[in-house]
């Protein structure tokens, strides 16, 4: 058993792990905090923070070779995340047209068509090709790419280095 290689496995995972929390305490941070609505991708981007995160506790834990698996799993799943952030951003710019199936909303029934009449007026409907925040020109979208690509590499470098 090599240490330096079984080190840099865990600390690959760890920062794995910190920065996949640390990523989705800022999603929800805006969603619920400020208020922020997402829309159907900005959900759907979150998925592979939310598989990396037990995929990173289990690297930390189990014996080398299945450190490299699941560090490489977490790769490629935070590599989808990654390109569908450039999607998203793209149809934020009007690069490329967005989902037409974009929208939000709870999804559930009112009761009475007063209950219906207050959803409508409340309900903020979230469209995935208009940006929701701004930093430095890039939207929240384009720094998911950013970040989802980086965390990708570090979990990819980590599993394939010798």
């Amino acid at each position: 058993m090599n240490y330096a290689t079984l080190l840099r496995l865990r600390r690959g995972a760890l920062f794995l792990v910190t920065a996949s929390v640390v990523t989705l305490a800022v999603a929800l941070t805006f969603q619920f905090w400020l208020g922020y609505v997402p829309c159907k991708l900005c959900l759907t981007e979150r998925l592979p923070y939310y598989a990396a995160i037990p995929l990173g506790l289990l690297g930390l834990v189990l014996p080398e070779r299945a450190s490299r698996l699941v560090l490489g799993l977490a790769a490629l799943g935070l590599l989808y995340g990654a390109g569908l952030s450039v999607y998203h951003a793209g149809a934020e710019w009007a690069l490329w047209p967005g989902p037409t199936d974009c929208g939000g909303g709870s999804g559930a029934a009112p009761a009475t068509v007063a209950d219906f009449r207050t959803a409508l007026e409340t309900t903020r409907v979230a469209d995935c090709s208009t940006a929701a925040w701004r930093f430095l020109g890039i939207s929240l979208a384009g720094w998911n790419a950013v970040v989802a690509f980086g965390l990708a590499s570090v979990s990819g470098m980590s599993a394939a280095k010798r």
